[in-house]
């Protein structure tokens, strides 16, 4: 993330990465506002430590970087998601 962003920063990346990860992995599943907002931040933290560690890059610069990095993120925790709950039926 970038330097100096507060809570209200990591909100806003977390939801508008949730909602865009969620319009390119297909599927219906609604998680509403929370749960979309949950899926991007957490969804931006594996991100970030994809790209920081196993890609060796440099920690993304700001808003658009730390957005991509996390739609990424996020978009491999909906695909983990979906995959778990398709094996529950």
């Amino acid at each position: 993330m970038p330097e100096g962003m507060n809570i209200i920063g990591w909100i806003v990346i977390g939801l508008l990465a949730g909602a865009i990860a969620g319009w390119f992995v297909p599927g219906r599943e609604r998680f509403g506002c929370l749960g979309t907002m949950l899926i991007g931040i957490v969804g931006g933290l594996i991100g970030g430590w994809i790209w920081t560690g196993p890609l060796g890059q440099q920690e993304p610069g700001g808003f658009l970087g730390a957005l991509l990095v996390a739609v990424l993120g996020s978009a491999i925790v909906l695909l983990v998601i979906r995959q778990l709950r398709g094996n529950r039926s």
